[in-house]
C-alpha cells in the first residue's frame, strides 16, 4: 500500500510541476506498480475503464471525421452571429449548451463536441480559447451530475442501487441549477479581462458568410447525420442495453465506412497522449484500489462519524469531493460504493455520494475524464492547459459548489 501510495503521489506532484510530459509520468508510474508486483499484469488491464477509453476513441473519429468537413465552423459563426459577440453572452450560450448535453448524453461526449466548436469560435472572435474550455469542463461535470448517464459515478451508482433516470433528476437537478448559475458568473468575471472582444472581430463574425464554411458538403451529408443518430442512440443506450463505448465504436465504425478521407490520416489524429494518459492514470488508481489504500479513505468516514446521520452525509460529500480531485472519480465512487451501501439509511447517502464525486470532478485536471480529454485537445491545439493553472481555477469552484451542496443536503436530507 505504501508503495502504490508513493508512486501515485509522485506521479502527481511531477504533472504538477509540468517539467515532465504527463503521458510519461502515468506510464512510468503504471509500469512501476506491475513491476513491484503492487498489481500482476492481469490486474492491471482489469483497473483500465476500457467502456471510457472506447467512448473517447469513438468519438474522436467521428469528431475528427466531421470537423474536416466544415460543419463545426460553420456551428462556431453561428453560434458568434446569435451572441453578437458579446463575451457574456457567448460564455453562457458554451456553458449551458455543455451543461444540458452533459446531463442528457455523458461529460467526455459532450466535451469532445464542443471544445473543437469553441477553438474555432475563439479563433474567430479572436479571445483565448482556455477561459472558454475551462468553463466548459466545469460545466461539463456540474451539469452531468443532474442525471443518472451524465457522469461515470452516477452510472456506477445506478447500477448498484438500481435507483432510476427520474430519481437522478427529482434529487440532484435542483441543487445543479443553483450551482450551475452561482458558478458560471463567478467564472467569467475572473476571466472577464481574457475575454474581452474587439469590435473589429464583432463586425468581422457578423459578416461572415457562415455557408460558405462548408469545405465538402457530401462528406458532411454522408457523416454528420451518422454522428447525430449516435448522439441520439446516448439517449436510449440503456433500454437497447447498449454500453456508451459500444455506441460510440459502432457510430465510428460506420462513420469510417461512409468516408472517403484517409483511414490512415484519421486514425493517426486520435488523442493517443490523451488515451494513454488515461491508461496509466487507471493502473496507479488500480493499485490504490487493489492494496486497500482507497477503502481505508472510505472507511475512515464510518469511524469519524459514529453513527451520526448529518455527519456521516456530510462525511460522504466531502470525503467523496477530495478522493475524487485527488484519484479519479470513477475508480474512487466504486471504492465507495460498498462502505456508502453498510451506512446507508435511505437513498440520501447515494445523493450525497453522487455530488461529491461529480463536482468533486473539478478540483484537479487529472479528477475527471473529460477533464483529461479536453486538456489533450488543448494541447494538440497548441494550447495546453497546466495542471497548477486548472487547480487555482477548479479547487475553488470545488469548495463553492460543495458549500452549496452542504446546505443542500442538510436541508433536504439531514
Amino acid at each position: 500500500m505504501a508503495f502504490a501510495i508513493a508512486v501515485f503521489v509522485l506521479a502527481l506532484a511531477l504533472i504538477a510541476s509540468e517539467r515532465v510530459d504527463r503521458t510519461k509520468i502515468a506510464l512510468l508510474g503504471a509500469t512501476l506498480v506491475v513491476l513491484a508486483g503492487t498489481l500482476d499484469q492481469e490486474q492491471a488491464i482489469e483497473a483500465v475503464d476500457f467502456n471510457t477509453i472506447g467512448l473517447l476513441v469513438g468519438m474522436m473519429i467521428m469528431v475528427r471525421v466531421t470537423e474536416t468537413t466544415g460543419v463545426y465552423t460553420w456551428l462556431a459563426i453561428r453560434a458568434g452571429q446569435l451572441s453578437k459577440g458579446r463575451p457574456l453572452a457567448v460564455v453562457l450560450a458554451l456553458a449551458i449548451t455543455t451543461a444540458v448535453l452533459s446531463a442528457f448524453l455523458d461529460n467526455v461526449t459532450t466535451i469532445l463536441l464542443v471544445v473543437p466548436i469553441t477553438f474555432l469560435l475563439a479563433d474567430a472572435l479572436d479571445v483565448d480559447p482556455i477561459p472558454l474550455i475551462v468553463i466548459e469542463i466545469v460545466a461539463s461535470n456540474i451539469g452531468g451530475t443532474a442525471t443518472l448517464i451524465g457522469d461515470p459515478p452516477n452510472i456506477l451508482i445506478a447500477g448498484h442501487t438500481g435507483l432510476s433516470f427520474g430519481a437522478f433528476i427529482a434529487n440532484l437537478a435542483p441543487i445543479v441549477i443553483v450551482t450551475l448559475a452561482v458558478i458560471i458568473p463567478g467564472l467569467y468575471l475572473a476571466f472577464r479581462s481574457r475575454l474581452q472582444i474587439a469590435p473589429e472581430a464583432r463586425k468581422r463574425v457578423m459578416a461572415l458568410d457562415a455557408a460558405k464554411s462548408i469545405e465538402d458538403a457530401g462528406e458532411a451529408k454522408r457523416t454528420v447525420p451518422i454522428l447525430v443518430l449516435t448522439i441520439l442512440v446516448f439517449f436510449i443506450h440503456k433500454p437497447l442495453h447498449l454500453e456508451p463505448a459500444t455506441v460510440a465504436l459502432a457510430g465510428a465504425a460506420v462513420t469510417l465506412l461512409m468516408s472517403r478521407q484517409s483511414l490512415a490520416g484519421t486514425v493517426s489524429s486520435i488523442e493517443w497522449l490523451t488515451l494513454f494518459f488515461l491508461i496509466g492514470l487507471f493502473v496507479m488508481v488500480g493499485a490504490l484500489e487493489e492494496t486497500g489504500a482507497l477503502e481505508e479513505v472510505a472507511n475512515g468516514i464510518a469511524n469519524v462519524t459514529d453513527g451520526n446521520r448529518t455527519a456521516e452525509l456530510l462525511g460522504i460529500l466531502w470525503v467523496s469531493a477530495v478522493g475524487s480531485g485527488l484519484v479519479d472519480n470513477i475508480p474512487f465512487t466504486a471504492a465507495m460504493i460498498p462502505v456508502v451501501d453498510s451506512l446507508a439509511e435511505d437513498d440520501a447517502y447515494w445523493w450525497a455520494l453522487a455530488l461529491g464525486a461529480c463536482f468533486g470532478g473539478n478540483a484537479t485536471i487529472v479528477a475527471a475524464a473529460c477533464n483529461v480529454a479536453a486538456s489533450g485537445m488543448a494541447a494538440r491545439a497548441g494550447n495546453p492547459i497546466g495542471f497548477v493553472f486548472f487547480l487555482r481555477c477548479g479547487l475553488p469552484v470545488t469548495v463553492v459548489s460543495l458549500i452549496l451542496a452542504t446546505g443542500y443536503v442538510m436541508l433536504r436530507y439531514a
